[in-house]
């Protein structure tokens, strides 16, 4: 039990809050950039949106919420968060990091606000969104470069998450500049399939199945993507030698989280999608529990990737 959560071991530095916030951000960030390649592809561009739209830009603002809370607490003194609003350090990357978040957090609220604006201006909520219609009536006017700037925003949070960690030279498992890429594209991966899940559980009657089926397309063109990430980082540490060699063997042979990157990482996120693709959904049919069960498959095996990268390389420093 040690091993895996690391009270009583020194040299885990980082637990697990910090990992539900690793996933968190990457889910925000790829569930953004689902939104609004969807949405890119309705002919229209207005209303009536995607469910996948609707979906997206929901859980956009409320994973990334969610997530820096969370942050927040962890902090050794969470009532002085502020300072890192109000002081910058431009060679730092988490400074950078915080600052791009400054800008992501709300503007993925204001975009939800608009492709959720019918609703809410039936609400409870419709005198306040009276004030504000002048600002959303020029935003949906420019929506297609403020989705842009979005997009953008959405994919920098996505690289930032990888970033945080390849930053950290002492422990050789981060240290390497496949990482924020393997971070952007399963933060992508997770965000597709948290799209499908709640656009199938929640708006079922906007659902349209030649979407689904390109995004399930699009995420299982992604998991050989992941996996030949994966295959560079740890080949990567390995012909780099020394302590990243070791790093690389042992963190893949030795102990619990070993276990964890095989069944957890490979085994959710790369063979049981892989086999639902083959049988059950093979040619893309709509089988809405199997879609269902490849989508949570995926993000399980995301979030198992963001814990076992978080632990095992705090605990293999490539030392025998």
């Amino acid at each position: 039990m040690n091993e895996i959560w690391g009270p009583e071991n020194p040299s885990i530095v980082w637990h697990w809050l910090i990992a539900v916030y690793l996933f968190l951000a990457g889910l925000s960030s790829g569930a953004m950039m689902t939104a609004l390649s969807v949405e890119w592809m309705n002919p229209q561009k207005k209303a009536p949106w995607d469910a996948f739209v609707r979906a997206g830009v929901l859980i956009a603002p409320l994973t990334i919420i969610l997530g820096l809370v969370l942050l927040i607490f962890d902090l050794t003194k969470p009532l002085n968060f502020y300072r890192l609003l109000i002081t910058y350090n431009f060679s730092s990357v988490m400074s950078l990091g915080v600052l791009l978040l400054l800008f992501y957090t709300p503007l993925s609220v204001v975009y939800a606000v608009m492709r959720y604006r019918n609703a809410l201006e039936n609400s409870f909520l419709g005198g306040l969104m009276k004030v504000f219609s002048g600002i959303l009536d020029w935003l949906e006017a420019h929506s297609l470069w403020f989705g842009r700037l979005v997009f953008a925003l959405a994919a920098g949070v996505g690289v930032y998450t990888g970033f945080l960690l390849s930053a950290v030279q002492t422990f050789p498992l981060y240290n390497s500049p496949i990482l924020p890429i393997l971070f952007l594209a399963s933060g992508l991966s997770s965000g597709i399939a948290a799209c499908i899940c709640v656009g199938l559980l929640f708006f079922e009657k906007e659902v349209s199945q030649n979407t689904t089926k390109y995004l399930l397309t699009m995420d299982l063109r992604v998991i050989p993507i992941e996996s030949l990430l994966l295959f560079a980082l740890f080949v990567g540490l390995y012909f780099q030698g020394g302590e990243k060699a070791i790093a690389a063997i042992t963190a893949l042979s030795v102990g619990a989280w070993a276990w964890v990157f095989w069944l957890g990482v490979i085994g959710f996120s790369v063979v049981i999608p892989s086999v639902i693709a083959l049988t059950a959904l093979k040619n893309h049919a709509y089988k809405v529990n199997f879609i269902l069960l490849n989508a949570v498959s995926i993000m399980i095996g995301v979030f198992a990737l963001r814990m076992y990268i978080l632990y095992a390389g705090q605990l293999h420093l490539g030392i025998l």
